[in-house]
């Protein structure tokens, strides 16, 4: 009852703040789809550079997020978020300034330097606080901050850029969205040293004895992983986390593509299809598939959690996924091209919660910290990978159609290395499923 109750509590004081953070990085790094379609004429980019550019965001990201999220784990999640989001925060507003194509490279690589381990790190600081049993939906419940930074953040986006022009002594629209935009970031953060307690028993607003009830159970489920904290090298050197890293790659290959080409496929309809939408339309019709695949994932997440399955709910939604990508190709009109690239955001966002619950199940302390950060950072290497690749492609083809199919085969390739992955992968402990038809009863 205890444990059951600090969730709850918990679930409400952290998940909505940690969103809302998670929402605001999200917009920050995915922007530039939004500012694609103005920016790359203003700065002559071609599709293959702008591909480069927005990918270049994650080459700084995957040598400095395993030391970011190693450092977050010694120095505790409150100082270590702040630094992360004061600091992409003034980076994501400096993109206003730039001038030219190695411009923009610049600025993106040092996005993803400030960015490193707070995705990862707060997978890591979800582990403090919530038993595995509940993990998968509570990763759903923060993970939705990135489908409705697509909701919120298109509308929005499109319409600074609209207004944009000559605000603030601005001479272009996307300018002024970028400035914008990065302000809240380096305000939470500050926020943050305050509202973000490292651990329960640091909580005042959590009861003495909720507290150290819920770090006793997560500490004794701890103790009996299946692999217990055998240090960062010994986690970088597991085979495990080198084959969670490959289906990581492949499930956020879709998600990056999506986030930064979307916008480009939609606007593309008035040449394809004689559809005429304005600017702010293209950003209201790009919320749809992430306002429908957030609900789906908190569904797909519970479901997960209650069965205790893992391996399935991860690669089912994939092989969707891919299979409406691909289908996105051969329709004949916008709005079925919509309803396949709908289906294809809800097996992306539907496969993610359910993954991290994988790692989580053999991963402890700084092992932890630096597999979990491993992973994500190979993982998001594909977001480098996937916006050059669909960019190259569409530079030398004329259409975003060959991009989609690497979407299609990355997704697939992930399925199937995660079904393979299956036999190992931890079920919910029989004591877990038994605590949870307690809390269930309660």
């Amino acid at each position: 009852m205890l444990v059951s109750t600090a969730v709850r509590t918990a679930t409400k004081r952290l998940i909505p703040l940690l969103a809302l953070a998670y929402l605001l990085n999200y917009i920050d790094r995915v922007n530039v789809g939004f500012a694609s379609l103005t920016m790359n004429a203003d700065l002559g980019l071609s599709a293959a550079a702008y591909g480069l550019g927005a990918g270049l965001f994650f080459i700084g990201y995957f040598f400095f997020e395993v030391p970011s999220n190693v450092i977050l784990h010694r120095v505790g999640a409150r100082i270590w978020i702040a630094r992360i989001m004061v600091t992409w925060g003034i980076v994501a507003s400096s993109t206003a300034f730039i001038q030219g194509e190695i411009g923009f490279y610049v600025v993106r690589v040092l996005l993803g330097i400030a960015e490193a381990g707070f995705f990862p790190g707060i997978i890591l600081y979800l582990t403090y606080w919530f038993p595995r049993v509940e993990r998968a939906r509570i990763v759903a419940l923060f993970f939705l901050a990135v489908p409705l930074s697509s909701v919120v953040g298109g509308p929005l986006s499109t319409w600074l850029i609209s207004v944009g022009d000559g605000a603030l002594g601005f001479d272009a629209g996307w300018r002024f969205m970028f400035f914008v935009e990065g302000i809240p970031a380096v305000l939470l953060g500050i926020a943050v040293l305050w509202l973000l307690p490292d651990r329960p028993t640091r909580a005042r607003w959590l009861p003495a004895d909720q507290a150290v009830a819920l770090e006793e159970r997560i500490a004794a489920e701890d103790a009996a992983a299946a692999g217990q904290d055998r240090g960062v090298a010994a986690a970088l050197r597991d085979g495990r986390v080198v084959a969670l890293s490959v289906v990581y790659f492949g499930i956020v290959f879709g998600l990056y593509v999506l986030a930064f080409f979307l916008p480009q496929i939609v606007a593309g309809f008035e040449q394809q299809f004689g559809a005429d939408y304005s600017l702010v339309e293209v950003g209201l019709i790009t919320a749809v598939p992430y306002a429908i695949a957030s609900v789906t994932m908190v569904l797909w997440a519970r479901h997960s959690d209650r069965s205790g399955e893992r391996g399935l709910h991860v690669a089912v939604p994939a092989v969707v996924g891919a299979v409406a990508i691909a289908g996105a190709l051969y329709m004949d009109s916008p709005l079925l091209v919509m309803v396949c690239v709908t289906v294809c955001a809800i097996g992306v966002f539907a496969a993610i919660p359910p993954f991290w619950a994988l790692p989580n199940a053999f991963l402890t302390g700084a092992g932890a910290a630096a597999g979990i950060g491993l992973i994500n950072s190979f993982g998001n290497l594909s977001g480098f990978a996937g916006p050059f690749v669909a960019g190259w492609l569409k530079d030398l083809t004329g259409d975003s159609r060959a991009g989609m199919w690497v979407v299609a085969v990355m997704m697939l390739m992930s399925a199937a290395i995660v079904l393979g992955f299956r036999r190992t992968a931890q079920r919910v402990p029989a004591a877990d499923a038994a605590d949870r038809a307690g809390d269930h009863q309660q």
